[in-house]
């Protein structure tokens, strides 16, 4: 493997295709992808469940990626979110999650949501757009900047929750 296939994305000088912002928001989606995969893809469906000290297991955190990431390009878009997705929302926390459909559900999100924000235009960044019942205030790019880095939020929890669960597993 060369230096550059082992490099985080963003140091590969792939996707220079892309605008900085575009090109930045898929590195940060394709670098959570390998992270959560590397880190908690050998997980069986019981650990991915694990919820030590009350905190929230990893299946919600690659449920919450998904889904979030889906409803923040909702809003990018300049739609308001739909039934399904407010009904998706209430059960990323439940239980008994299947490891592997939980990474599909993942893996698809993550694809989808790749080609949603190759979508938007480099002059779009600043066209305006708002959040949730109270119109919050934001921009195209304030939301695809936000989708990056809550994204990156949970990856880490996710990895430190799996870290948790292995230790266990070994004690």
């Amino acid at each position: 493997m060369t230096d550059a296939a082992r490099a985080e994305p963003w140091l590969r000088g792939t996707l220079t295709e892309f605008p900085a912002v575009h090109r930045a928001v898929l590195h940060a989606l394709q670098q959570a992808r390998e992270d959560l995969e590397r880190c908690c893809g050998n997980l069986c469906d019981a650990e991915i469940n694990a919820r030590p000290g009350e905190v929230a297991p990893v299946s919600f955190h690659l449920r919450h990626i998904a889904r979030s990431v889906d409803r923040l390009l909702t809003y990018a878009e300049g739609r308001q979110l739909s039934e399904a997705q407010l009904a998706a929302l209430k059960t990323e926390l439940a239980p008994g999650a299947v490891s592997q459909e939980v990474f599909k559900e993942l893996r698809d999100a993550l694809e989808h949501a790749a080609t949603r924000v190759c979508a938007f235009a480099a002059d779009q960044m600043e066209f305006p757009r708002t959040v949730g019942r109270q119109s919050l205030p934001t921009t195209i790019g304030g939301l695809l900047v936000h989708a990056a880095e809550h994204t990156q939020r949970h990856v880490g929890q996710a990895i430190t929750t799996a870290k948790v669960v292995r230790a266990a597993r070994s004690a």
